[in-house]
């Protein structure tokens, strides 16, 4: 399978699992608790800076925020594949539960029925109605008037929706990993550069911080269709709201 199939493949997936919603959920909500949480340790950081009573280095801030952001984003991927393995597959349960569901006990009672309508006759019209694909039988195939979901008969074999169900989860996991580090590891840029922790190093990553949570913001006001403003407002008054917290707890 090529790369353009692979791609058609997996879009297909997402727009079944609705997997673009999560995604961008799970990206700003993991991407903005990163970015505060590195806002609170800079915060604490800067007021031992400022007390002197800690060694004066940018690495001593590097190890302390990498350490909280690796911690947030193991937590956040471990966390988000369990929940999101468990719900998907209560929801192909539900699925199961609420089509019907053709086997060797069931189908001489519905054959009357079958016989008399219309055969089934394209693998795609299967799959639509998110069922293992079948081949044409004849007489007592499938109508398309019936939404069935047949049993598997090997363990391996899983349907369409059931594929795409764990392509969103692996997705959704990975998103809910990497949003937090993002959000915690933009702010410690500036301690990269230079020897002796400065005043200076803290204002930038400030200004990082900042910049990111403006961003988050025309993020969700695209997502509304407006309001870029006003949410950039919103995230930035959290930001510095943190900023005080911290600040006051040195005090």
């Amino acid at each position: 399978m090529g790369f353009k199939d692979k791609m058609k493949k997996w879009n297909k997936y997402s727009e079944m699992s609705d997997l673009g919603i999560i995604v961008r959920r799970k990206f700003f909500n993991n991407c903005f608790d990163g970015a505060l949480t590195c806002a609170g340790i800079v915060g604490g950081l800067f007021i031992v800076f400022l007390k002197g009573i800690a060694e004066n280095t940018p690495s001593t801030v590097i190890v302390y925020g990498f350490a909280t952001a690796l911690a947030i984003g193991i937590s956040g991927l471990w966390g988000a594949f369990l929940s999101e393995e468990a719900e998907r597959k209560k929801k192909i349960i539900d699925l199961k539960k609420d089509m019907v569901i053709l086997n060797d006990k069931i189908k001489p009672k519905v054959e009357g029925i079958l016989k008399e309508s219309k055969l089934i006759s394209e693998e795609d019209e299967i799959q639509k109605a998110m069922v293992i694909p079948l081949k044409n039988n004849g007489r007592n195939s499938v109508p398309k008037t019936y939404v069935v979901l047949i049993e598997k008969t090997k363990k391996k074999d899983k349907t369409i929706i059931q594929k795409a169900e764990n392509f969103a989860t692996i997705i959704a996991s990975l998103v809910d990993g990497f949003a937090p580090v993002l959000g915690s590891s933009l702010p410690l840029i500036p301690f990269f550069f230079g020897t002796s922790l400065t005043f200076f190093h803290f204002l930038f990553s400030y200004v990082i911080l900042a910049g990111l949570l403006v961003y988050l913001g025309i993020f969700l006001g695209k997502i509304s269709g407006g309001g870029k403003l006003k949410y950039a407002i919103h995230l930035i008054s959290a930001g510095i709201v943190t900023l005080l917290v911290s600040l006051s707890l040195g005090i």
